[in-house]
């Protein structure tokens, strides 16, 4: 479901609508980054990383134009209530996937370091904390673009789940660095892959967090799950 409103001022209607489609576009960039980063890791193929690194760069600057859009639409249209929760959810929602971008890079750079050591089993282990890192990603911009509250709020009961796949992986592989010091620096990057899939699950429950907001101007940043 496409967002929509009717406004008797087509211009507001317009550019609500614009600010909508510009999050849809940095989305679509940061989801195909993502897949880049994570087949660039698996296939062991530095060019699906040099490819996500080097798409960054427009992520960024659709946060930029986002930015913009949002404080146009302020300052030209005055909007309250409900339409000012989602011009400001927007913005915040921008933020948080142009963040979510500077982990896929990250990820990205972590794989390159890997792929240059032999192929580990251990990189399987990360298959569980990839999957929810994902689904959670796109269950968050789900939930924007349908405005639905209940996915959003199934996206923040996740982000616990997340934490706990993260911390047991560091633990298992700390254990490991101690059996096999040859393997410290492939443990060490995979260690830092899944804090970052464990920070965009972060970001993905902060969408979620606003997706709510802008929906029924609760907040519930500080509820936890």
């Amino acid at each position: 479901m496409a967002y929509s409103r009717s406004h008797i001022l087509t211009p507001f209607t317009e550019k609500l609508d614009q600010i909508h489609n510009s999050i849809i576009t940095i989305a679509e960039h940061a989801t195909a980054n993502f897949q880049n980063a994570i087949r660039g890791l698996f296939e062991r193929d530095d060019d699906f990383c040099n490819n996500a690194i080097a798409d960054d760069e427009e992520i960024d600057l659709l946060e930029m134009q986002i930015d913009r859009e949002g404080l146009y639409i302020m300052s030209r249209f005055q909007p309250v209530a409900s339409d000012l929760r989602y011009v400001i959810s927007s913005m915040k929602i921008g933020a948080n996937i142009e963040r979510i971008g500077d982990q896929i890079v990250s990820i990205a750079r972590r794989a390159r370091k890997i792929n240059e050591h032999p192929e580990v089993s251990e990189l399987h282990e990360l298959d569980k904390i990839i999957k929810l890192a994902m689904n959670m990603f796109n269950d968050a911009l789900r939930s924007y673009s349908d405005e639905n509250e209940a996915l959003a709020l199934h996206v923040k009961t996740q982000d616990k789940q997340l934490d706990r796949l993260n911390k047991e992986l560091n633990e298992r592989l700390i254990l490991r660095m101690q059996d096999d010091s040859n393997k410290i620096p492939i443990y060490f990057n995979l260690i830092f892959v899944s804090r970052c899939l464990e920070r965009i699950g972060d970001h993905a429950a902060n969408i979620a967090e606003d997706v709510v907001f802008a929906v029924s101007a609760e907040d519930i940043r500080h509820l936890g799950s």
